[in-house]
């Protein structure tokens, strides 16, 4: 398992970070601008739910005021048709504006949600390509999911729940110490912080226990994306059992935190239910004893048993509220430290956009390094003049494939300069960049899509017609004649359903498609076979033509024709020049073609 210091939030497999800890109010701030740019909804919709509340608050004193009319001593003449119109008009204002408030506000909502989910995907598109080799997919990906799924949970409580139900208390209190004695006040204030401080000590408690439960979930699910993106592997080595072993020891970890999660909630239930019990208890004491001294009316008693049950249901969702805020602010922490990852890469203020029609690179006095305890290139310096063709060759792990991650820009040089007509690449909007090159890289990665889905991604906005030519400048086109579904034919996962050079192929016609000033080919043809490689060598070479190209490649043979060839050795080029020229000089690069042509002539 590797382990690195680099980033906070690297997701491990087995022992996932715990975020970096946000105080609850900074969440809520960071949700408000989304809010407030519907301020208007916003604030219908909270006076929609206070006057909720207000009806509701209403309901027991209609009622009360109807039981005092049906039990007075003097004969009843008739029905209080008012009370009666009253109490089912405050019963259906209840019900509208609570639903009134849900439709004003679900916009807001849902809005909030997607863009925020938007602003994490687009971010995590923004990371440097050091973040995403490190990060693990399936934990990464769960906690997006519960962060999604907690924004709105987090909104609907925090904003429209918790002022309501203290708005709702404070409106019984009021009612309670205005008509009755302050002993009902009193019993209820104790009441309810006793209630609320026992809640907040356990929930603090149990906060611990759910994170818990969310880190194994996200190591089980990590595991299991892993396993099932290296099925083939798992397959190669007979290792299913191996894997299901693996995944049983983070679900028995996940199993263990959430029975604890699940005790702990209904030791905390148990506990409200028995403050709520207590103050009920001693509530309907003293109703009752106000009815016997005659200090209070069946009315009376009917309206504190019904307040009592009105404070009961809030008070006892104000639990649970404050549960699920806890829960959903640990559940979108980690979506958030996402957002708090570090650009390594970005755009300078002053960044400019690259314009030109032709392409002349230069590499000068470039030093690199992917770790600092291990430097990957030393003083690497050449060009490529605009319209030429320049290949790299070497042994495998020389360096040469960073040299086009470098020139994209997934990473910048810690020494040096590279540059294009003469501007540091640094300076260029990296869109602008990225968008005048195209790369088929040496391991070819498909989306879960159909075949003409990977090929049109490289210019998304190409016509059919352009999509198959691309097709067979790759020497695609037959391959795609003989099955079932043509271009429809899905990849599978990764391209899985494809053979290796089949990919390349696909990636050779996507390249080919977007058509930039720029071409990078490496290990373009390391899949193919010799004959395949020879067919789409002349269409590499065609497509190079005006353009300025990079070749990385190992097969000699297919860079033979390249303007100049750099030899790398341990990242540095110890020789240069032209395929005859280096053949002449008899150093490493004869002594590499003299060996390759050995192995060749042994397979025939």
């Amino acid at each position: 398992m590797r382990r690195s210091s680099r980033h906070s939030s690297t997701y491990y497999l087995d022992t996932p970070p715990a975020p970096q800890h946000t105080h609850g109010w900074q969440t809520l701030g960071r949700l408000a601008p989304y809010l407030w740019e519907h301020k208007w909804r916003v604030l219908f919709s909270f006076a929609c739910l206070v006057a909720a509340k207000m009806a509701n608050v209403g309901v027991p004193i209609v009622f009360k005021n109807m039981i005092d009319d049906l039990s007075g001593t003097a004969f009843v003449v008739g029905l209080p048709i008012l009370s009666l119109a009253l109490y089912g008009t405050l019963r259906f204002a209840n019900s509208l504006f609570s639903e009134l408030r849900e439709i004003l506000f679900a916009r807001v909502t849902q809005e909030a949600v997607r863009r925020i989910s938007l602003e994490v995907f687009r971010h995590l598109h923004a990371l440097s390509l050091r973040f995403h080799l490190e990060r693990q997919t399936g934990g990464m990906s769960r906690d997006i999911e519960r962060g999604n799924r907690s924004i709105s949970s987090l909104i609907t409580y925090a904003l429209y729940s918790i002022l309501p139900t203290v708005v709702e208390i404070s409106l019984v209190l009021a009612i309670l110490a205005t008509r009755y004695d302050f002993g009902f006040v009193a019993i209820t204030i104790v009441s309810l912080l006793a209630y609320v401080v026992f809640t907040i000590l356990i929930s603090n408690w149990r906060i611990g226990l759910r994170r818990r439960v969310n880190e194994t979930d996200s190591a089980a699910n990590t595991q299991a994306i892993d396993s099932l993106l290296n099925y083939e592997t798992v397959k190669y080595f007979n290792n299913e059992d191996y894997e299901a072993g693996r995944y049983d020891k983070h679900m028995r970890q996940w199993e263990d935190a959430a029975t604890k999660s699940q005790v702990s909630l209904s030791w905390l239930n148990l506990g409200q239910q028995m403050i709520i019990a207590g103050g009920v208890t001693a509530m309907m004491w003293r109703a009752a004893a106000g009815v016997v001294d005659a200090t209070m009316t069946i009315g009376d008693l009917v309206l504190v048993n019904a307040f009592l049950i009105q404070l009961y249901m809030p008070l006892n969702f104000l639990g649970v509220i404050y549960r699920e805020i806890r829960q959903a602010l640990a559940d979108i922490e980690r979506m958030f430290a996402l957002l708090n990852e570090h650009r390594e890469i970005a755009d300078a203020p002053d960044a400019l956009p690259l314009r030109a029609a032709s392409l002349a690179v230069r590499f000068e006095s470039v030093d690199f390094s992917y770790d600092a305890k291990r430097q990957i290139l030393f003083d690497v310096s050449f060009e490529i003049p605009a319209g030429s063709t320049v290949a790299v060759v070497g042994e495998s792990g020389s360096g040469k494939s960073t040299l086009a991650r470098l020139l994209y820009r997934f990473y910048d040089v810690n020494r040096g300069s590279i540059t294009i007509n003469g501007h540091d690449i640094r300076q260029m909007t990296q869109a602008s960049l990225r968008s005048a090159i195209a790369i088929v890289p040496q391991d070819t990665v498909l989306f879960n899509d159909t075949i003409y889905y990977n090929i049109n991604y490289g210019r998304p906005n190409a016509n059919r017609e352009e999509v198959i030519a691309a097709a067979e400048a790759a020497q695609l086109a037959e391959f795609i004649s003989i099955l079932p579904l043509g271009y429809e034919t899905r990849v599978g996962e990764r391209g899985l359903k494809l053979s290796g050079g089949e990919k390349q192929r696909v990636a050779i016609a996507r390249a080919l498609l977007k058509n930039p000033p720029m071409l990078i080919f490496d290990e373009a043809t390391s899949s193919l076979d010799s004959k395949t490689e020879k067919a789409i060598q002349a269409s590499i070479e065609s497509a190079a033509r005006g353009r300025t190209t990079l070749v990385i490649a190992h097969r000699l043979s297919t860079v033979m024709n390249a303007d100049v060839i750099l030899v790398m050795d341990g990242g540095r080029i110890v020789e240069r020049g032209t395929h005859a020229a280096l053949i002449e000089h008899e150093g490493r690069y004869a002594q590499m073609w003299a060996l390759q042509q050995q192995e060749e002539e042994g397979t025939r």
